[in-house]
């Protein structure tokens, strides 16, 4: 399991699950207006508009998801639910596009949004905390390339499937991988490394101004 690896080799691990779920993102974002024309002609404007419904549900996410995991340090547990609702957004969005009701579109998509990039924040700490103690920057740094990576390779995928089955095979095809992420995540053994650091510390400095006390009675002494 990822403790037991080195911390690089564990970043590796966490880094390509972190990376599905964002490289997913990224390809259905830009291939939301193709997919939206296609069941709905003429509704440009509209595809813009649940686009736009997409990010503000999604700043939302991110928002919320930091709160709620600085508040309670449930890193896996959140991560894994998180996981788990992209994977059921992504599948209802997918059986739902072509029902012919934009409304649901925009429900779906903005639910949708909400969970994938409330993901974002999760990942980059969860990363942190299993890779602690190397630096964060270089785990966010690789999380980024990462990510930036599936998603070219997740666009050209899905835009060639679209293109030859349909865009519900080509979200069906973003789904498998959404449940790969949400089984491997699972099987991540939360080893919050940066936690436990900083709790020693506190420990250690609540304890430490005795010795200065001790000190000082001596050399007055």
């Amino acid at each position: 399991v990822c403790p037991s690896l080195a911390p690089n080799k564990c970043l590796g691990k966490n880094k390509n699950v972190a990376s599905l779920n964002t490289g997913c993102f990224y390809s259905l974002s830009t291939l939301l207006n193709r997919m939206v024309i296609q069941h709905y002609p003429g509704e440009e404007v509209n595809a813009g508009r649940i686009g736009l419904t997409i990010v503000l549900s999604g700043m939302a996410g991110a928002l919320i998801s930091g709160i709620w995991l600085d508040r309670t340090k449930t890193y896996k547990q959140t991560t894994v639910v998180v996981y788990i609702m992209s994977l059921v957004g992504m599948v209802v969005y997918t059986f739902t596009l072509s029902l012919g009701s934009l409304w649901v579109v925009f429900v779906t998509a903005g639910v949708l949004g909400f969970f994938m990039t409330g993901y974002l924040p999760l990942g980059f700490e969860f990363a942190a905390e299993l890779t602690y103690p190397e630096s964060e920057g270089t785990s966010s740094g690789l999380l980024n390339v990462s990510a930036q990576i599936f998603g070219i390779a997740f666009t050209i995928s899905q835009g060639q499937i679209m293109h030859h089955f349909g865009t519900k095979a080509g979200n069906l095809f973003l789904c498998s991988f959404l449940f790969l992420g949400t089984v491997i995540t699972a099987f991540i053994k939360a080893d919050l490394r940066r936690q436990q650091a900083n709790l020693e510390s506190e420990q250690t400095v609540s304890k430490s101004p005795l010795i200065p006390s001790v000190l000082l009675i001596i050399h007055c002494s």
